[in-house]
């Protein structure tokens, strides 16, 4: 049997209460209201644009990044890194996409080396 993937907004609510954040105090702290906040925990608006997602994980100690892909999006400096490398890098992450976590980590420690010698 398949399992369901949970979607951003009940995931979110998990998180919040978990962390003991009522609704309101949670949507101040996020600048957002309470009924903007409980639509997207029920999820029947769109979800908030990354730079709100990356609020909430700050509040919640979660990963950003991790957060902004679970609401379908993408963390606005990895757009801005994109749009800078628009053939490459792509590319580069397709080909990325079809190798494990440890293999990706290879590839980072790689990309650090690379980075640090002289040109």
């Amino acid at each position: 049997m398949a399992q369901k993937t949970v979607g951003f907004g009940t995931c979110l609510r998990e998180k919040r209460t978990a962390k003991g954040y009522s609704l309101r105090k949670f949507a101040e702290l996020v600048g957002v209201s309470a009924t903007y906040l409980s639509q997207v925990e029920q999820e029947r608006v769109m979800t908030p644009t990354a730079d709100r997602i990356k609020r909430m994980a700050e509040i919640l100690d979660e990963n950003a990044d991790a957060l902004t892909a679970l609401a379908g999006r993408l963390p606005d400096d990895l757009t801005k890194i994109i749009i800078e490398h628009p053939t490459e890098l792509p590319d580069l992450v397709r080909e990325a996409g079809k190798l494990s976590d440890k293999q990706l980590r290879q590839v980072r420690k790689q990309i650090r080396r690379i980075q640090h010698q002289t040109p």
